[in-house]
């Protein structure tokens, strides 16, 4: 089994039907039979999917944002930063949160299919599941986006059945975080990066596209 090395800068991309994906670089912090652990820095450049006139997708009300015209646009990462853990055959990963002040917030469990890597290109791509869960420090659990997975059926992304999948797999991981498995019992809310490690560069928005 190949595995990246620990400062090995990778693209971790969420595909979708419409062609145009996002792209994070990241930089992996561990990568073996466990999984893929990868942060993302404060002020990365990235490419993400936006409406035609550049708004969020998210504007366009949980059935537009699967339907409505999007493209792809160039950013950076806004927030103070997010670990991302992807752990081995696991159809979610797990985010670890922290605020300004250096705090962890939480933890977020983003629903997807199970990585596909690409270690000539050093890409990771999925595709989002829509539905996520949020974790806070106290380890309260609460669901999110249930009525963007009910736009997603209703524009025809998902069938009912496929999204009763998914909401059954959301329970699976509501399982695996009251039993604190990994990667939650990993402690990695205590991890910090290392101060020599530079942004990546941003990707290309012609391969993306």
């Amino acid at each position: 089994m190949t595995y990246w090395s620990p400062g090995t800068t990778i693209e971790w991309i969420y595909a979708n039907d419409h062609d145009k994906p996002t792209v994070r670089p990241m930089t992996v912090v561990r990568d073996d039979a466990d999984g893929l652990v990868a942060w993302l820095a404060p002020g990365t450049p990235l490419l993400k999917t936006v409406l035609r006139d550049g708004r969020e997708l998210r504007h366009a009300g949980p059935v537009g944002m699967f339907t409505e015209p999007r493209v792809l646009k160039r950013d950076i990462w806004h927030g103070t930063g997010i670990l991302k853990v992807a752990p081995a055959g696991k159809p979610w990963s797990v985010w670890y949160f922290w605020g300004s002040d250096g705090g962890f917030r939480g933890w977020y469990v983003n629903l997807e299919d199970p990585h596909t890597r690409d270690y000539d290109a050093r890409r990771t791509t999925t595709q989002d599941h829509v539905l996520d869960l949020w974790i806070t420090p106290d380890r309260e659990i609460h669901w999110k986006d249930e009525d963007e997975l009910e736009g997603a059926v209703q524009a025809g992304r998902f069938t009912q059945s496929r999204a009763d999948e998914i909401t059954a797999t959301a329970h699976q991981a509501v399982a695996d975080i009251e039993s604190w498995t990994h990667p939650f019992c990993d402690e990695w809310e205590s991890w910090t990066p290392p101060a020599h490690w530079p942004l990546p560069p941003a990707p290309d928005l012609i391969r993306a596209g």
